[in-house]
């Protein structure tokens, strides 16, 4: 998951636009307010009025990123066609959902199906249902650049996930997830999201695409990572995968705490995380990991491909994303003159 970007005419600093993120979904959780007439009278003005002076200095996210993966959007019809009788219209909420068709950059030619919420569609419903399940709305909004660098990486690293058992925190739509299943034949995929409505969406698309994953066995769990975890699942993973999910401070000790629980004590244990620099939200976030008793390896330059596409980007020499701004839209973080990785491979110590 990532954030959308100022303009580059008026690109804040780290901290102003960590500031203008969080103001954001500040904006969604007070639009929930405005159905409540009693919630109106008491802030004394519009809430209509508030979120217009909040949003007007917020930009919104114009890409869908690095391109790294081939895909096209297809009407639901043709998705439903291309299935024949193994789902059925009702399956889906067509005015809102999208069908996405993902061309894996692997040996075979494997694609993948996504069906996700179109982009303008996010509701205040949605935002109920964040507040009931203390979890944000960022997995409803679209497939983030973070993700798409995430599963990128899994294809060019197969190897490492082979006959291993594989857990994806803070899933979305669960393209890395989808895509480890596809492509790495894992022993096991669990693509977890703490939020019930995008597990939702998780579980079409394993069904979706259960031809495509061979041998490997793929399934969807709400996960929420501020609760106890069942006592099966814990220190059993060999290997978990999450993309920017560092960007709610509130959640960093649950989820440093999952990792470790969940984690497998083994000397080949490893969990892989991307994440934008996003102000101090993942330097915060690395203290929280070392309190937990596990380490951290920064690596700054991963994959040459993505690196350059980086390099082109903040020099201008690719157009293709005119509001990309390094802090919050490349996994990898760049303080002044420093560069130190945002890739994350940590272990249990």
């Amino acid at each position: 998951m990532d954030s959308s970007s100022p303009s580059p005419s008026s690109a804040p600093s780290g901290s102003r636009a960590a500031s203008n993120a969080t103001q954001r979904w500040s904006i969604l959780r007070r639009a929930l307010l405005a159905r409540s007439s009693s919630a109106r009278a008491l802030g004394g003005i519009s809430s209509d009025h508030q979120i217009k002076d909040g949003t007007n200095n917020i930009s919104r996210k114009a890409s869908r990123g690095f391109n790294l993966i081939e895909c096209h959007s297809l009407p639901i019809s043709q998705l439903l066609k291309s299935l024949g009788n193994s789902l059925n219209e009702n399956d889906f909420e067509c005015q809102k959902d999208v069908y996405v068709c993902y061309k894996l950059p692997c040996r075979g030619s494997s694609k993948l199906d996504l069906v996700c919420r179109k982009e303008d569609s996010l509701e205040l419903n949605d935002i109920e249902a964040s507040n009931k399940y203390n979890i944000d709305t960022t997995g409803l909004v679209c497939c983030w650049p973070s993700e798409e660098v995430l599963a990128y990486y899994c294809i060019n690293h197969s190897d490492v996930f082979r006959s291993k058992k594989v857990l994806e925190l803070g899933s979305g739509y669960g393209l890395a997830g989808l895509v480890i299943a596809a492509s790495t034949n894992a022993d096991e995929v669990v693509i977890s999201d703490g939020n019930p409505q995008v597990a939702e969406y998780i579980q079409k698309n394993i069904s979706i695409n259960a031809e495509t994953f061979g041998e490997t066995k793929v399934k969807s769990l709400i996960l929420h990572w501020d609760k106890e975890q069942a006592s099966e699942m814990l220190n059993t993973f060999d290997i978990i995968v999450a993309s920017d999910c560092t960007f709610f401070k509130q959640f960093h000790k649950g989820l440093a705490r999952t990792v470790k629980s969940l984690l497998k004590h083994s000397a080949t244990s490893q969990a892989i995380f991307l994440s934008p620099k996003r102000g101090d939200s993942l330097d915060k976030f690395l203290g929280i990991i070392k309190e937990n008793g596990l380490s951290c390896e920064l690596i700054e330059n991963y994959d040459p491909t993505v690196w350059n596409l980086h390099k082109k980007l903040v020099a201008g020499e690719d157009r293709t994303w005119p509001n990309y701004d390094k802090e919050h839209c490349y996994p990898l973080l760049v303080e002044s003159n420093v560069i130190c990785c945002r890739f994350l491979r940590l272990r249990i110590c």
